[in-house]
């Protein structure tokens, strides 16, 4: 039987999915809820959210994630980050999937990947959960319900929790895996139920095929001045960082909090919805996201909540750390319609800095701009990847290497040129440790950051004294209204000031050591930008 509103030349039939049970496509909010409760899937919330769980992954599976190694892709995949699959094994994968799904319900969602029409990507996501389906269909872009009549995809996923994949057989190293096949425009997941793994693979989609076209695609969120969509910000930031939460100025429109494009046009959203870590969240700091676990149709995932009341618990992390939200932009009240926004003019580099080192902010040139995003220097945070427990120091090239299929240049290359042509201003945001390194020092005062962030977009900063951070060259402001000169200077936060030198020295070398690699690639200004 099948369900729903489809192109009738284009079902899973067409594609040569067969052999299913029921069949249920592109079902609205309401519908999907009902079929979630209905099997189990989850739990109905206040407001009429869906509370769920994902079971054993909490988060992405990094390791689990391949690329098929396909004639057509061979030269342009950064293969050094992308684990190759064999064609063959694919096509083994992709029939034993098949055979796993027949006889059994799916739900599909026919959307898109990009809120500028003349660069969106048209994806199908196939899901064995009905959650899964009201997940994608919160983040990506909904098509206008006559759109759905002659819609055809770009891209399938197929997402299949209950497949369990055999790595002899597949070639993959688990029984969890995510295969990306560009020359056959399949993405198959199986073996998690984590829904990150269904908008990350568009993502990194997009992150191909974009740059082919001279389109720069960013790991970042981007908001822009009211009733002034050229006075856009870009925020880069690895999870954790704080993407979604300084986006999220209810002084400033929201074009989007994780996942964008900087074409000939200007700034556009990739997605649809936010998906915003909750522990810890309040309704004094962050009202806007937080009244969203509370409204119709958003998604709770892995959050303790009390049986009876269903209250939430954001303070309790037992099932994980990257407990999470996710709901439509339109559930907050500043998103932009559109989705579209002008050429950057702030270009914001969201670190957190485990180490206690970087200053809570500063300034850089284009160049530093171009190492600072090659380096792409943060600390991965508990939750968002399985067995991260503690901030864990790490480099992550362009703010999101995970997801980068191409080489680091690539991107890099691209922004250099696009700064250079727009004439944004760069800073480097530390949202990390203070006072010390992680269990010593404190997490930098948000408030501080929100103070330091106004005063950078609204171009206050450029007329404060600025000096030369003697490891690494950029510029740090000395006083700044409404933030502790201490805090400007991380070596004055510390008690133990010979710790900060021994410190700040091992961060340097870290920094050179991972730079490394990148050195032929490069021009000489940004060799020359490499440290202070």
């Amino acid at each position: 039987m099948t369900t729903g509103r489809v192109n009738p030349a284009f079902t899973l039939d067409d594609q040569g999915i067969t052999g299913l049970g029921n069949v249920y496509y592109n079902l609205l909010e309401p519908a999907l809820i009902e079929e979630a409760l209905k099997r189990g899937e989850g739990t109905l919330g206040k407001g009429g959210s869906l509370m769920v769980t994902t079971g054993e992954h909490t988060g992405r599976s990094p390791k689990d994630k391949f690329v098929v190694r396909t004639p057509e892709v061979e030269d342009t995949i950064w293969w050094e980050n992308n684990k190759p699959m064999d064609p063959a094994k694919f096509d083994v994968l992709y029939a034993d999937m098949l055979e796993h799904m027949k006889g059994k319900d799916y739900f599909v969602e026919d959307l898109y990947g990009g809120a500028d029409p003349a660069h969106r990507l048209d994806v199908r996501v196939v899901t064995e959960l009905a959650w899964h389906g009201l997940f994608i269909r919160t983040m990506l872009r909904r098509p206008e319900l006559r759109e759905l009549d002659d819609f055809t995809a770009d891209y399938t996923i197929i997402n299949c929790p209950t497949f369990t994949a055999d790595p002899e057989k597949h070639g993959c190293r688990s029984g969890t895996v995510i295969a990306l096949n560009f020359t056959k425009k399949l993405i198959l997941i199986g073996g998690t139920q984590y829904a990150g793994e269904n908008k990350k693979g568009v993502f990194t989609l997009l992150n191909y095929i974009l740059p082919g076209k001279g389109i720069m695609a960013m790991h970042c969120s981007a908001n822009h001045a009211p009733n002034n969509p050229v006075d856009t910000a870009i925020f880069f930031g690895l999870s954790g960082t704080g993407k979604t939460t300084l986006s999220a100025d209810p002084s400033r429109v929201l074009i989007g909090d994780d996942e964008h494009g900087w074409s000939e046009r200007g700034t556009f959203n990739f997605e649809g919805g936010c998906y915003a870590k909750t522990i810890n969240l309040s309704a004094e700091a962050e009202p806007e996201i937080y009244a969203t676990t509370s409204k119709f149709g958003t998604v709770i995932e892995n959050m303790v909540y009390d049986a009876h009341t269903k209250e939430l618990d954001f303070e309790d992390n037992s099932i994980t750390d990257n407990m999470r939200c996710a709901y439509p932009l339109h559930y907050i009240s500043n998103a932009s319609d559109t989705a579209l926004g002008g050429h950057p003019k702030n270009i914001i580099l969201l670190t957190c800095d485990a180490y206690g080192v970087l200053p809570p902010i500063a300034r850089l040139t284009p160049a530093q701009a171009m190492y600072h995003f090659l380096s792409g220097f943060t600390s991965k945070t508990p939750g968002t990847e399985v067995g991260v427990t503690e901030p864990i120091p790490t480099f992550s090239t362009c703010f999101g290497a995970p997801f980068m299929p191409r080489r680091p240049e690539a991107y890099g290359n691209l922004l250099r040129d696009k700064i250079a042509k727009h004439g944004a201003t760069c800073w480097l945001v530390n949202t990390g440790w203070t006072g010390g390194a992680f269990g010593t020092g404190s997490r930098m005062p948000i408030k501080a950051t929100r103070t330091l962030l106004h005063a950078a977009l609204d171009g206050s900063l450029a007329n404060v004294e600025f000096r030369k951070d003697e490891h690494f060259g950029f510029e740090v402001p000395v006083s700044v209204p409404g933030v502790a000169d201490l805090l400007l200077d991380p070596r004055r936060t510390w008690a133990d000031k010979e710790a900060f030198d021994a410190q700040a020295e091992k961060l340097v070398k870290m920094f050179a050591d991972n730079f490394e690699q990148y050195l032929p690639y490069i021009d000489e200004d940004v060799k020359a930008a490499a440290i202070g």
